[in-house]
């Protein structure tokens, strides 16, 4: 059994696992629906996507680059693998489950890999596709949330071993909010990126 200092630790973290789960759940939501339409697509190559509304805002020119298929299958599958973890990580946590260090290290990186890929696709679609998928931009948004949140947990739990003095001054730096100020800086970005590039193509044309 934990000890009440552990367990009231853990209880901290319950908005954190909950921000991690309800984003999980948004991107498992939106690689469903690209998975659906993928398999649609390759039935049909003519086929056209929920979210093509003009020759910009397109889903299906998105879909249809080869960086969509960068392994060989539709990247959307690997939300259908990843995700769920997540998901059950998530509901865990809110369990009041203790999770082994290596674990949330591994996780943290594995994740890591992932928004670093996200956010390359979401580069691809702007500068090379040049084509909006909103589906996909809730799949970048939702993932630099959930590694938010898990760089949160390894930074108050100190999975990396840090001195004494570097964890408390991380753990002072997230006390004071500036996390929250860093990811919502970067929604902000992307939606003022979005909007800058893709504005006057937003509404069917």
């Amino acid at each position: 059994m934990m000890d009440q200092e552990t367990l009231d630790r853990i209880r901290g973290y319950r908005k954190t696992y909950g921000a991690m789960l309800v984003s999980s759940l948004l991107s498992l939501l939106a690689s469903l629906v690209l998975s659906v339409e993928a398999i649609d697509l390759a039935k049909n190559p003519a086929s056209k996507f929920t979210c093509d509304i003009n020759a910009v805002v397109s889903c299906g020119k998105v879909a249809r680059a080869w960086q969509a298929n960068l392994l060989g299958f539709p990247n959307s599958f690997l939300g259908l693998i990843c995700e769920p973890v997540v998901v059950a990580v998530a509901v865990a946590g809110l369990g009041l489950v203790m999770f082994p260090k290596w674990f949330m290290r591994t996780a943290l990186v594995v994740y890591g890999a992932g928004l670093i890929f996200a956010f390359w696709l979401l580069s691809q679609s702007f500068f090379v596709i040049k084509a909006f998928c909103p589906w996909c931009l809730l799949v970048t948004v939702s993932t630099v949330t959930v590694f938010s949140t898990m760089l949160r947990i390894n930074i108050k739990e100190n999975t990396w071993n840090l001195s004494e003095e570097k964890f408390e001054k991380l753990n002072n730096f997230l006390d004071k909010g500036w996390g929250r100020i860093i990811y919502i800086g970067i929604y902000c970005a992307l939606f003022l990126a979005i909007l800058f590039k893709y504005g006057h193509s937003l509404l069917p044309g």
